[in-house]
């Protein structure tokens, strides 16, 4: 009976795998650094990889598809906010104003509590050099 060799087979697949991804990848950003434009023809040819490959990698393909939409200024806007939603600049002011005494309180409380930590560290110092005094009478 022959030995089942399938992991090596399973194991050079996913080698393969990998590095067709990382190269199609490496393709990918360096066009895009160059300002070359990205379609999935010139990424395949690039990367050495073919278009139906490209189009069943759901991420590589959203990344070439806002690629090619940001280039070519299609790239869809955001929905514009209701005016219902839409905070007002009386809200805002105020909004500001109460993070900003939010701030203060909390840069006054944190001064209070350093203070505290210096007296008692000074009194845990003061503790320690006396009862070392105390201990060698």
């Amino acid at each position: 009976m022959r030995a089942d060799n399938s992991h090596h087979i399973t194991a050079a697949a996913r080698k393969r795998a990998a590095v067709t991804r990382k190269r199609a990848i490496v393709a990918l950003r360096r066009m895009d650094n160059a300002g070359r434009p990205v379609t999935f023809d010139a990424l395949a040819r690039e990367a050495k990889v073919s278009r139906s490959w490209l189009y069943n990698q759901p991420d590589l393909r959203a990344q070439v598809e806002r690629l090619r939409a940001r280039r070519n200024g299609t790239a869809p806007e955001p929905p514009p906010v209701p005016d219902r939603q839409r905070a007002s600049d009386a809200s805002l002011l105020r909004r500001l104003e109460s993070a900003t005494e939010r701030v203060r309180h909390l840069e006054a409380e944190n001064h209070q509590l350093r203070d505290a930590l210096a007296i008692a560290l000074g009194e845990q110092r003061v503790a320690a050099i006396l009862g070392d005094a105390h201990d060698a009478l």
